[in-house]
Parts: structure tokens; C-alpha cells; sequence
């Protein structure tokens, strides 16, 4: 690739001892003879230095007030001038050559030692520094690259430079005609701050002197004149911010970007520096994650035929195996080689925060947007970029309606790779169910897209492998060696496949019970938590919430005082940190164990919770968890040894694929050599625990039949809305190709597959979402199948078809008397469906809560039809003879819940107010913040609900993030959660912008409880997101100003 021609600009030094030394030398060597008139004509040194090294506005022009106002110094120009036109031609062609040698030489220098750099030193522009150097990438290079000489040049003499360079290069490459309109430019030329050297053909020709003379003649402007003018401009010019040396940076990892693009594209095996990518990618898994080689499977996969040539692709590996690692650098080669999008796919909200956090910095570094799908956040259809690829990381539900808002706009091509993490979720449940639809609808749509999915527990794989027609690859690595157990009664056993029973004896414990520690701990976790912690960390995983709050407080009273002097002064920090997220109140369970360096963690803890214990965890301020099986699909927090309270997940005996999940967290690599896991049994179960440890993982079926709502008719709905399949016939073509259709012969037993298609469009078309018409083409009848403008709402606003009637009769019904006195009658259309099954109303603060409300807002509950009287019979106990639907009810009870969670902002306060755990009323707000963003999406879809629009938006942003209004653009950033917003805000960081341009070492100072990695995510995911919001405006700028093609009369 031709590289751009350097570059020179003005430039204001910093005052270093090595940049004035260089300077001082190239301006006795190279500098005009006026300025060498100048530092020889007497005075100190640092002020002839600072002649020459500083340009700035306040000192350019150093003891002369007003160079128009001193004759002796244009006279001299004047001299100077007249003396160098009538020289002899070989004395000019001398100087020439020099000058110009000098300065080509200084270029070829700095890009010779840039480009034998291996590992580049990244600069980076700064406001108050010119440069700040990565400390980790100095100490990796031998080189440091080399500062142009001319970018400490006085503006005075560049100019002199650039004439001399231009007159001479002009005459070799024009004609007479042609270097008289050159010169009449020249002094415009000359003035430009940039890219005064020729190029590169140029650079290698011969000086021609007698163009000097000869350009001469034409002059209208005198070299004086060009210098007034010059340096009156540079006076006011602002100095640029861009340095050389980082453009030229930016240059070749544009090159190394274009030469990999081009590399991937081909079918070479030699594939560049790092897989097909720039070596600054390597330089930033250094940077950002620690990692200076891949493991040998690692490369192995990367260089698989089968990804060379863009197939499918299926990896397993057991868990910390390195998965992800290789999905990433996969997906940074579409982004950048190919110039693709991606959408990554995980299974939980937390892990897309945390993966968009941890990838934010790669997308500022390497020129990509990061955007996160989950919760209530994401744009359907996306915006469509001009020039910068988006990485889409969404949870499932998410996932699968960008890929909808794709295929509808005609864009699915647009999307070159989709990422999944856990594939083995396609077997659990409607998730599942909606996984698949949304595989087989990529598979279906888009011949180009390529599917990675990836997994730490599958069996069934060639069922998989043709559904998503992909190759496969498995490798039993580990970093860290895994050491399984079994313990019963007092002894441990160490689980071997080889023996008929599946154990072998290993040890016997070795712990003095007292009689009360017997009888308070049967089960002896505290003596196998006591030969770890607290060295090393320690995870309990218990059947139940409570169960698991009972094990951290039985421990923690049974533990030695000594445990309480381990890092002391960090818990005591903690549980200060604690309770100013509970506005003073602090869960007493965590003020008991957290002391002892012990906490528990389950969907109990608010959010802003749950995130301080997983960060201190990770520190080591803590070294026990007692936590129930979800923390084992979510974020990482490994340990040394992992211990299975019993065999069952609340009352449902283990699956093999949990049992794999929970113990895969055992080991930490690099820094453990070994992980441990043991699994508690009672005599009673020793036979299923057995039959546990030996038996073959489960296998992957398809949901679409199990679950009908949110699977098969829901499936059915969209392929006819995105116009995928319109009649009968092609609905069975596209159900082939799923994953129910692999196994059909499995699951649909008493009834064939088609049939099943057919009473699934015969109940879509009774509901009101689909109709059927005989349409005639060619002579031949086809019914052809067109979707509702209900069931159109219904699929875009991904509303379960179970409730999508429902939710439209008591939107209608809100128009006729939307009470908007207050945000409650909107809360109640708002509050999710399925929550209020599981919600068992406490009458009497139903009914003092209901007293609190204003007139209008309890002519709310008189609409819904739950009146006064109802709710005061149901507190006192006495018999209701009234018909009142107990789903409104309940419904208007999580209302109220939400009602007084948006005034007050305060989960700990509303808890307490409705006796409920905090985490049922976090879980609450999560879910309605999602769902009123899904009937925002269903009124868009349907003009009668206009009015509906503007109202559920402005809801649906203050249930997302449910705190006063001036934290919210702080809490549009990836992780930040309100008790880290506050802190930001109180400390003055009250904008995105301030936290996109703040220090992270600063940040660590100021704010409590940060450590320098999470400053350094905050800092970047803020910058994406400030890079994210200006893309999109520059994107309706250009919209706006693109000028149309069909304008009448052209």
C-alpha cells in the first residue's frame, strides 16, 4: 500500500532536555541564514534555544515587538533574498541538497525505526501532555521512534525550507507554463501546515537548481513578503494537536489492517502477523488482559481449514479452557479485515455488561463501536453505519429481535459472523426455543453469515452440527488441572470412572469437632472451608437462597478470630460501601459474615450489591461465597476449591450439565496449580450421585414444541411477517432446516411435523394475527398467508403470544380514560404478565398503600376494576362476593410496588414498605423496564396506540434506571450502577463527557472502592458510548444533506 507523503506541522515543545538539545543541534546545522544570523548575533543560550525550539504566539518573534515595526530585521530578509537569487547555481544546488537531505533523512529514520518496531509503543494525544507512553509496551521495545527534526522547526524557517524544496522539485516535473501558475501559488502552498515534502517519486529524483533562477522570474510575491504573511498567520494559527510520529503509527496500522484484509480474503496459510490481524491487537490482549501467548489449541482452532474458508464452526472445551479468547480474535478479523458487523450472543444480562465493558477499550483503540443489546437498551432496526463496524452484544431475547429489525430492512448481509456462548442453552426452555429461531432464521436468510458457537458441556453434537451445518472441534485441555471428589460422611473419595463403584478412596478429615459444631455442622463444610481460605478462595453452592445465607452465617461463627485480621481495613470498607448503597440499611447476614472475609450471592442481592461482592471477591477481600447455581452460567469468579453443598438444585437432583458448570469454576488459571471440587452426598444418595458423576452429559433437544407461546407460534408469526415464508409449503421447507426439524423423528412422536405447522397457523389465524387468502399465479391457486397489523405489534414488539390479545384490549381501553395525573395507570400496562403468578399480595399494606393515593389515582384501580371495598374485605379477612380477576389485582399490587420505587428510588426503603426481598423488587424493576420497552415497540407498530409513544419512552428510560434524573447519562455507561454513578456525580464527573475524557488514575483516587481496572473500563465504555452517540448524529447529518435522486426536472 503507497503510504501518504509525511507530513510537517507547527508544534509547541514541551520543555525537555532531550527535544532542546536535538533542536539546538538541527538549527545550528540546517537553519536558514537568517535565523543562524540570529543565534549567533549574541545573548544567552536558552534564549537564542528558544528561537528555535518554540513558535509559539507569546515568543516567536523573540525581542521584537512588531517584526512590520523593525526595519533592520526585512532588510536583512530582504538581503538575504537578493543575495541567494544571484549566487552561483552550484553553491545553491549545494545548500539545497543539504537541506533536504537532512530533513529526508530525519523522515526515513523515524519510519525505519517505527516500522522495525515489533512491538509498537503506543502514543497517545492528551491535553496536558504531548504524549503519555504505555510503561508495559516501553520496557517490550528496544526502539524508541524517532522525532522528525523538522517538527521543532520555527515555522520562519520550514517555510524557507519548503521553497527551496518546492522551486527545486517543480522545474524536474513541469513545464515553463506550468511553474509560472506553481509559483503565483506558492505562498498558499506554503503557508498549509501540512505536507510540504514531495512524494515518494519526488524524494528519489535529482535537485535541479536552474529551476531556482528560473522560477524566479515569475515571482509576483518576494520571499519577504511570503514571510510577513507566513508568520503573521502562524502567530494566531492554534497549534496542532496531531503529532507526526502517531500518524505515521496510524498509517501502518492501516497498512497491516489492508494487508490482513486482504490475506483473510484469500485462501493463504500464511495469514500476517497475528492471525490475519495488526500486531497492535496483540500488543492490547497484553495491555488489557495479560496475555502473551495463546494455549496450543488456541492456535490450533484459529488456523482450522474450516474457519479459513468462513464454515460453521462448533468448539467445546471443559470450562477455563480459553473459549473465549478465540471467539474474540475471530470477531475482531470480521470487523477489521473483513469489514463486517458481529453480534455476540450471551446468555445474561450481567455477562453482556461485563463483555461490553471489557471489549469497549478494543473498539476505541481499534476503530469499532461496541453496542449493548439487554435489558431495555438497544435500537431495532440498528443504525447503519458509514465507516465504523458495530459489535453487537445482546442477550438471547435481544439477539433475536436486532436479527428480525435485519431481515425486515434488508440487511442481514450486513452481518458477517454471530457469536454464541453457552450452545447448549438451545435445550432449556423458551430461551432455548427462541435461540433457535433466531439460528435458523440467520441460516435461512443470509448464505454469508457466518455461526461460531461455542459450549463447555455438549453431547449430542452431530444433531447440532446439522442444524447449523457446521464443522466441529474438541479438545479436553485445561489450564488448570481439575481434581474431582466425593464426600460421605467423614470420608473423601476421589471420583474415578475405571472402578465399578466410580470412587477410590482419598482421605480421611482431619478436624476436632466440638459436640455443637457436630450438630450445627453435619456436614463438615467448615473444616474442608478452613483448608483453604483464607490463602485462597473458597465457593459454596448451595440448593436454596436461604440455604445459602445459613451456610455463610453457620461458618463464619465457627471460624477463629484470626480470620477477622485479614485485610481488615478492605471489609471494613466493603461494609461501609454497603450501606451507602442501602442508604444506611446493610443486610445483617453480610454485617455478620463479611468480617470473616465471607459473603453469599444470589438473585436476593440488588444489583448494585451483587456487583460490589463479585469485585471483592475478585480482589480476595473476600474468600468464601456461598452462592446458588447461577453464579456457575454467569460472570467468572473461579476458585481454588469448589464445594456442592448436596446434589440437588432446589428440590430437582443435580443434571450432569450443572454439575459440570458449578465444578468447571474450580482453578484459577495462573494462579492456581490445581482446582479442587467436592461434592457433599448423603448415604441415601450415594447411588444417584454415582450414576451423577459417571454418566454422559444430556443431550441438546429442541423446545419449539414444548414451549408452543413462545416457540413453534411464535416462530410460525414472525417467518410470515419478515415475509421468510408466506405459504404452507415454504413454512415446511424453512421447519426442515431447524433444529427441530433434525430431530422431528424425536420429538414429534404423535404427530407428524407438518401437522403440527398446520394447527399452529390455524391457531395463529383464529387469534387474529395471521388471515389466508387463495391468491391465483400462473393458473395455480396458492393460499397465501399474510400477517395482521396485531400480529405485525406482536412480533416486533416481541410480546408472548399468550398475552398479545390481552395487552391490546387494555391498551384500547386506556384510551378511553388514561388517567395521567400520575405515571400509575401507565405502570399498570407496563407491569409484566408472567410475574403475577408468582405474587401473593400482603392485603393490609395493599390497603394502606391504596389509602395513600390521590383521587385520581384511585379512580385507576376503580377502571381496572378492583375497587375500595374488595381490597378491605381481602385485609380484614371477611368473604368477597364480588367477581374481581385476581391477575388485575395482583397486577396493580407490583404496580404499586413500581409506583413507589420510581418516587422514592430506593429498593431497600420499598422492601421494607411492602415486605418483600430486595431482589424480588430488583427483579421486578429489571423486568419492567424490559417489558414496557417491548409495548413501546408493539404501539409503534399500530397507529391507534400514537399517543402511547412519547409517554411509555419517557417511562421506559426511568425504569431502566430508576434514580434521580441527573444520574442518568452516568448510568447509559456499561457497568456503572447507581451507587458508582453517585459517587462519579458527587466527585464532579456529572457527564458523559467528563467520564469519557477523565484520568483513570484520577478516578482511582477520587472514588472509593475502584480499582485501576474498572477505572480504565469505565473510562473506555464511556468513550464508546460518547463515539457511539456522535456516529449516529454524524449519520443523520449526512442523511439529511445526501441529496436526492429522483429530484423532479433532472
Amino acid at each position: 500500500m503507497a503510504e501518504p507523503g509525511p507530513a510537517v506541522r507547527r508544534k509547541s515543545c514541551p520543555g525537555s532536555v532531550r527535544k532542546r538539545r536535538q533542536a539546538l543541534v538541527v538549527c545550528s546545522t540546517v537553519c536558514s541564514p537568517v535565523a543562524r544570523k540570529k543565534l549567533s548575533s549574541g545573548g544567552e543560550g536558552p534564549a537564542a534555544e528558544a528561537t528555535c525550539i518554540n513558535d509559539s504566539e507569546e515568543d516567536m518573534f523573540g525581542d521584537y515587538d512588531s517584526f512590520y515595526g523593525n526595519d533592520s530585521l526585512l532588510a536583512q530578509i530582504d538581503d538575504t533574498e537578493h543575495e541567494h537569487l544571484h549566487d552561483r547555481n552550484k553553491d545553491i544546488k549545494a545548500d539545497g541538497e543539504l537541506i533536504l537531505g537532512n530533513l529526508q533523512s530525519g523522515i526515513y529514520q523515524e519510519k525505519d525505526n517505527f516500522s522495525t518496531s515489533e512491538n509498537m509503543v503506543i502514543l497517545k494525544a492528551d491535553k496536558e501532555d504531548a504524549f503519555e507512553m504505555n510503561k508495559n509496551d516501553l520496557l517490550d521495545s528496544n526502539q524508541e521512534p524517532t522525532e522528525s527534526i523538522s517538527d521543532d522547526l520555527p515555522s520562519s524557517q520550514l517555510l524557507y525550507f519548503a521553497k527551496l524544496n518546492e522551486l527545486s522539485s517543480g522545474s524536474r516535473t513541469s513545464p515553463l507554463s506550468e511553474r509560472k501558475r506553481k509559483c503565483k501559488k506558492s505562498s498558499d502552498k506554503i503557508r498549509s501546515p501540512l505536507s510540504f515534502y514531495p512524494d515518494d517519486e519526488h524524494r528519489n529524483r535529482p535537485t535541479d537548481v536552474s529551476s531556482h533562477s528560473n522560477c524566479a522570474l515569475f515571482k509576483t510575491d518576494s520571499l519577504k513578503d511570503n514571510l510577513k504573511s507566513a508568520m503573521t498567520g502562524n502567530a494566531k494559527a492554534q497549534t496542532l494537536q496531531v503529532s507526526k510520529t502517531k500518524q505515521l503509527k496510524e498509517a501502518v496500522l492501516s497498512e497491516e489492517i489492508c494487508v490482513a484484509r486482504k490475506t483473510i480474503e484469500s485462501s493463504s496459510v500464511d495469514i500476517g502477523p497475528f492471525y490475519g490481524l495488526p500486531s497492535k491487537v496483540k500488543d492490547l490482549f497484553r495491555q488489557f488482559r495479560g496475555i502473551e501467548t495463546l494455549y496450543e489449541w488456541q492456535h490450533d482452532c484459529l488456523m482450522l481449514e474450516s474457519l479459513q474458508q468462513r464454515k460453521n464452526l462448533i468448539y467445546s472445551l471443559p470450562t477455563s479452557g480459553g473459549k473465549t479468547l478465540v471467539a474474540e480474535i475471530i470477531i475482531l478479523q470480521e470487523l477489521l479485515c473483513r469489514r463486517k458487523d458481529v453480534l455476540m450472543i450471551l446468555p445474561y444480562v450481567a455477562i453482556v455488561q461485563e463483555k461490553v465493558r471489557g471489549l469497549s477499550s478494543f473498539g476505541i483503540e481499534l476503530g469499532f463501536l461496541v453496542e449493548e443489546y439487554a435489558g431495555s437498551k438497544g435500537r431495532f432496526p440498528p443504525i447503519k453505519r458509514r465507516i465504523k463496524r458495530s459489535l453487537y452484544i445482546a442477550t438471547i431475547e435481544k439477539g433475536h429481535g436486532l436479527v428480525n429489525s435485519l431481515i425486515e430492512t434488508k440487511r442481514i448481509d450486513d452481518l458477517g459472523l454471530v457469536v454464541v456462548d453457552e450452545l447448549h442453552m438451545l435445550g432449556e426452555g423458551s430461551r432455548g426455543a427462541m435461540l433457535e429461531i433466531t439460528l435458523a432464521k440467520i441460516l435461512y436468510s443470509s448464505k454469508n453469515t457466518q455461526i461460531i458457537g461455542m459450549s463447555a458441556t455438549l453431547n449430542n453434537v452431530e444433531d447440532l452440527q446439522k442444524f447449523l451445518q457446521a464443522e466441529y472441534y474438541t479438545n479436553n485441555f485445561r489450564p488448570v488441572e481439575l481434581k474431582e471428589y466425593v464426600k460421605i460422611g467423614g470420608t473423601v473419595y476421589a471420583t474415578d470412572s475405571k472402578t465399578e463403584s466410580g470412587f477410590t478412596f482419598s482421605r480421611f478429615l482431619n478436624f476436632k469437632y466440638s459436640s455443637n459444631l457436630q450438630k450445627a455442622d453435619p456436614d463438615h463444610i467448615v473444616a474442608l472451608v478452613t483448608e483453604v481460605i483464607p490463602k485462597y478462595s473458597c465457593l459454596i453452592f448451595c440448593p436454596t437462597k436461604k440455604n445459602c445465607e445459613n451456610v455463610a452465617s453457620m461458618v463464619c461463627k465457627y471460624l477463629k478470630k484470626e480470620f477477622r485480621a485479614h485485610r481488615e481495613k478492605e471489609k471494613q470498607d466493603l461494609i461501609k460501601h454497603l450501606k451507602n448503597i442501602g442508604n444506611g440499611s446493610i443486610c445483617s447476614v453480610l454485617k455478620q459474615t463479611i468480617p470473616y472475609g465471607i459473603a453469599y450471592h444470589h438473585s436476593g442481592l440488588t444489583n448494585d450489591e451483587r456487583r460490589s461482592v463479585e469485585e471483592a471477591y475478585s480482589a480476595g477481600v473476600l474468600c468464601l461465597l456461598a452462592c446458588t447455581a447461577t453464579l456457575a452460567a454467569g460472570v467468572n469468579l473461579p476458585a481454588r476449591r469448589v464445594i456442592l453443598r448436596a446434589p440437588y438444585v432446589a428440590n430437582d437432583f443435580l443434571k450432569k450439565n450443572q454439575y459440570k458448570q458449578m465444578i468447571g469454576r474450580a482453578g484459577r488459571a495462573g494462579i492456581d496449580s490445581a482446582g479442587e471440587s467436592i461434592l457433599i452426598v448423603q448415604e441415601k444418595d450415594k447411588h444417584l450421585a454415582q450414576r451423577l458423576v459417571n454418566s454422559p452429559l444430556e443431550n441438546c433437544y429442541s423446545n419449539l414444541l414444548l414451549e408452543l407461546t413462545k416457540g413453534m407460534h411464535s416462530l410460525l408469526l414472525s417467518l410470515v411477517g419478515l415475509k421468510i415464508a408466506v405459504t404452507r409449503e415454504e413454512v415446511n421447507t424453512f421447519m426442515c432446516s431447524t433444529l427441530l426439524g433434525v430431530q422431528q423423528h424425536l420429538l414429534s412422536k404423535e404427530k407428524s411435523l407438518s401437522e403440527v405447522i398446520k394447527d399452529g397457523l390455524e391457531h395463529l389465524i383464529e387469534k387474529g394475527l395471521l388471515e389466508g387468502r387463495m391468491s391465483e399465479k400462473n393458473h395455480n391457486s396458492k393460499y397465501t398467508l399474510t400477517i395482521t397489523p396485531l400480529g405485525r405489534a406482536t412480533y416486533k414488539g416481541s410480546i408472548d403470544l399468550a398475552y398479545c390479545n390481552l395487552l391490546y384490549r387494555e391498551l384500547k381501553k386506556g384510551l378511553e380514560g388514561l388517567v395521567l395525573e400520575s405515571n400509575l395507570h401507565l405502570l399498570y400496562l407496563t407491569t409484566p404478565y408472567d410475574l403475577t403468578f408468582s405474587c401473593n399480595p400482603d392485603w393490609m399494606i395493599y390497603l394502606r398503600q391504596f389509602g395513600q393515593l390521590s383521587a385520581a389515582e384511585q379512580k385507576v384501580a376503580d377502571i381496572l376494576g378492583v375497587p375500595e371495598s374488595f381490597i378491605t374485605k381481602k385485609a380484614s379477612g371477611q368473604a368477597v362476593r364480588k367477581n374481581v380477576d385476581s391477575t388485575v389485582a395482583n397486577r396493580l399490587y407490583l404496580s404499586f410496588v413500581l409506583y413507589t420505587l420510581l418516587k422514592e428510588t430506593n429498593i431497600w426503603s420499598v422492601s421494607e414498605k411492602f415486605n418483600m426481598s430486595r431482589g424480588y423488587v430488583q427483579n421486578l424493576l429489571n423486568s419492567a423496564a424490559s417489558f414496557a420497552s417491548c409495548v413501546l415497540h408493539f404501539c409503534e407498530e399500530l397507529e391507534e396506540f400514537w399517543v402511547y409513544k412519547a409517554l411509555l419512552t419517557e417511562l421506559t428510560k426511568q425504569l431502566t434506571y430508576c434514580v434521580k434524573t441527573e444520574l442518568i447519562p452516568l448510568m447509559e455507561v456499561a457497568g456503572v450502577l447507581e451507587a458508582r454513578a453517585k459517587q462519579l456525580y458527587n466527585a464532579g464527573y456529572k457527564t458523559l463527557a467528563h467520564l469519557a475524557n477523565a484520568n483513570p488514575e484520577t478516578l482511582v483516587r477520587v472514588i472509593e472502592h475502584l480499582s485501576r481496572r474498572q477505572a480504565r473500563q469505565i473510562v473506555s465504555s464511556a468513550k464508546m458510548l460518547l463515539s457511539e452517540k456522535a456516529e449516529a448524529l454524524q449519520e443523520e447529518v449526512e442523511e439529511l444533506l445526501k441529496v436526492p435522486t429522483d429530484i423532479p426536472g433532472t
